[in-house]
């Protein structure tokens, strides 16, 4: 609590400093979809991202990830600089995103998880979502052991999830203080445990989930990762760079040193091998100050990066860690709301 309320300060005095002097914003985008339930809110519909687009033209400078940054370290960044920027490589990117940010000539960066792309399976929230928060049933009981602990969830009236019920609550999500149902709250909960967890843990324990559920295991069309071919089409033009996102999605913190400059270095030489030029731009996962360390930056700027982005508000001065750039997370707003946000961050 404490940490967030100073993090509301921090971000409240950086907004007051943007009303005298040039900062520029970095923008955080997923996925650009219509879904639901989205409990993670991470989709921002075509319609609204049309709209955030021709505001952004009218109202701000948007500019390439590398010239924002260069513009900063040399002091001459426009006032209401922008960058756009997205993570984990959703296939929605290519076919939803990019025709609207070729329209109104806006570039951009995606932060592509290399360890998915072409994969048959989605991302494990989106796998907990389908098992959880969808209608159907499931066994009345959920025995598991996480780090060594057995944990048991018992689903009794939840066992059984009917269309209506599932209607009536499309639009929760993780912010609700109030969980509807037994799921919801299973949900939640696997949701931490399946975080801090690396790849082969991770997996083991979805295979489990998997089992017990009888879920299918192949991708939805709607909640698919990128191919090979879908990212080459995605970068083709210029005006969509790519960028290193790991290889397997994890909370960096939580590794040892060898293990994330694992992550680091051959998301990146993936990357480079594919298509067929330098990746000088990282993203840290999940990207709160709690999930990298100070030795995570030191291996990302060893590993030849240019810059690295985190994921906590702040704007982008003169004289920030290029290692550490703070993004604004950007949600479903309609248009109104959306300029509304920016006159709040902007002044006016």
């Amino acid at each position: 609590m404490l940490c967030g309320a100073l993090g509301k300060v921090r971000w409240a005095a950086e907004r007051f400093r943007a009303r005298f002097q040039p900062g520029a914003l970095i923008l955080l985008y997923h996925r650009i979809a219509e879904i639901a339930p989205d409990p993670q809110l991470l989709a921002v519909t075509p319609q609204h991202f049309a709209e955030h687009l021709k505001i952004l033209k009218r109202r701000c400078v948007p500019m390439t990830l590398g010239d924002l940054t260069r513009a900063v370290g040399d002091g001459s960044v426009p006032r209401r600089a922008v960058a756009v920027t997205f993570d984990d490589g959703y296939a929605d990117n290519l076919y939803q995103a990019k025709p609207l940010l070729d329209r109104e000539q806006v570039p951009a960066t995606v932060f592509v998880t290399t360890g998915v792309l072409g994969g048959d399976r989605e991302t494990w929230w989106d796998e907990l979502e389908r098992i959880f928060l969808y209608p159907g049933s499931l066994p009345g009981t959920l025995r598991l052991t996480f780090q060594g602990k057995a944990v048991v969830f018992e689903l009794a009236q939840d066992a059984h999830y009917a269309d209506a019920r599932w209607h009536a609550h499309r639009a929760w999500n993780v912010q609700w203080r109030v969980d509807p149902s037994g799921r919801h709250r299973i949900y939640r909960t696997l949701c931490g445990f399946l975080r801090v967890l690396d790849e082969e843990a991770r997996k083991g324990f979805l295979e489990k989930l998997l089992e017990w559920s009888g879920v299918e295991t192949k991708a939805r069309p709607s909640h698919r990762m990128l191919t090979v071919d879908e990212l080459l089409g995605l970068v083709d033009g210029g005006g969509i760079e790519a960028g290193a996102h790991t290889v397997t999605h994890p909370v960096l913190s939580s590794l040892a040193a060898i293990n994330q400059q694992r992550e680091i270095r051959d998301s990146k030489r993936s990357l480079e091998e594919l298509l067929g030029r330098r990746v000088t731009r990282f993203a840290y996962p999940y990207g709160s100050r709690s999930d990298y360390t100070a030795e995570t930056v030191r291996l990302v700027a060893g590993e030849g990066y240019e810059s690295a982005c985190g994921n906590f508000p702040g704007f982008v001065w003169r004289g920030n860690d290029c290692w550490q750039l703070p993004r604004v997370l950007i949600r479903d707003w309609d248009g109104e709301s959306f300029e509304r946000k920016l006159g709040a961050w902007f002044g006016g």
